[in-house]
């Protein structure tokens, strides 16, 4: 798949309203996994108590950081399940489905360019594929993240935004909850995302995990 790059590098895309986003992603992440029988148990899934809870407790709306302004996204780094990656960017193809990073390079990640920049107000969408053909991938271990765990994005201003992450959840495709996800509650937020639930050599994954993040430091 061919990456969708920005025209212009000080400025973003046309933003996708959050129901197409919702649309191609549940579609654009559904991978075959490892058919040799090594990585059977599956990727770790989120536990129940770790569901997000969108409402923002008091002390996340009065210390958070004031927004970035747009920025190219460089890697992304989550310590807690070692994940430390290039980011490559992502859009939408000729036929409207998101390009996920190539499948052949297990550690990279997607930054999709229809959404926000990771650290500007809104929210900002990472995916990457959770395994390819020789075994576990980016965001393998995605749902195992627990509630407080950081995910590190480094822009190519040279500034690194970090994100807490408040929930993880894995979602049915066929009742992803969009506006949940995708939605926008005026302040920084990160999205990321990779294939998860049941699994069938016929279909794939049958849903997708997502950890909710907000931003709480730049350095």
């Amino acid at each position: 798949m061919s990456d969708a790059r920005l025209a212009d590098e000080e400025q973003p895309r046309k933003r996708a309203p959050w129901g197409v986003i919702a649309l191609v992603l549940l579609t654009g992440l559904a991978l075959i996994r490892n058919g040799s029988g090594e990585f059977d148990i599956g990727p770790p899934q989120p536990a129940a108590a770790a569901a997000a809870d969108s409402r923002a407790p008091e002390w996340a709306k009065s210390k958070a950081p004031e927004p970035l302004p747009f920025a190219l996204v460089d890697r992304v780094r989550i310590p807690a399940i070692r994940v430390d990656a290039p980011v490559t960017q992502v859009g939408l193809d000729a036929e409207g489905w998101v390009d996920a990073p190539p499948p052949e390079d297990p550690n990279l990640a997607g930054w999709f360019t229809g959404a926000v920049s990771p650290g500007e107000k809104g929210t900002a969408v990472v995916v990457g594929h959770v395994d390819n053909m020789q075994g576990p991938a980016v965001f393998y271990g995605l749902g195992s993240l627990k509630k407080g765990n950081h995910v590190e994005i480094r822009r190519k201003d040279g500034r690194t935004a970090v994100f807490e992450v408040y929930g993880i959840d894995v979602y049915e495709k066929a009742n992803f909850p969009g506006k949940k996800v995708y939605g926008s509650n005026g302040t920084p937020e990160l999205r990321v995302i990779t294939c998860g639930g049941g699994f069938s050599k016929q279909s794939g994954y049958d849903g997708n995990v997502v950890a909710f993040a907000r931003l709480v430091s730049v350095r």
